[in-house]
């Protein structure tokens, strides 16, 4: 079993940044691949950025990319979301993920999910 608990959400104007934290508990965390998805109202939820167990691998969402930066720290079983030129659409609540997936960019492959925290994003 794995826990996650995310952190760092708020309210930020347009153009503005913002860290997000996953802190993880349980077995084995960094034999985990993880990632972050997004829910805006009345959407579905969507992958933003996902990072492998070692921290060497990274993609992201066409959406984010440039802007977003997903990191890992598996000595503090802790997964980053480092958000920049936040735009009014990046507004959801963001949720950490774990799998075993090699690429976790689909829910169905997701074995964890946190509770989420909310992104507000004012233009």
């Amino acid at each position: 079993q794995v826990q996650l608990v995310e952190s760092g959400g708020g309210l930020v104007q347009a153009g503005g940044s913002l860290r997000l934290s996953c802190a993880a508990s349980g077995r084995s965390f960094s034999s985990y691949a993880m990632s972050w998805f997004r829910q805006a109202p009345g959407k579905e939820r969507e992958f933003v950025a996902g990072i492998g167990w070692s921290g060497g691998r990274t993609y992201y969402a066409d959406s984010v990319k440039g802007r977003f930066t997903i990191s890992r720290d598996n000595a503090k079983n802790t997964v980053y979301l480092q958000m920049l030129s936040l735009k009014f659409e990046d507004t959801a609540i963001y949720y950490c993920a774990a799998g075993r997936a090699a690429t976790l960019d689909q829910r169905y492959n997701v074995a964890y999910w946190g509770q989420g925290t909310q992104v507000t994003v004012s233009s």
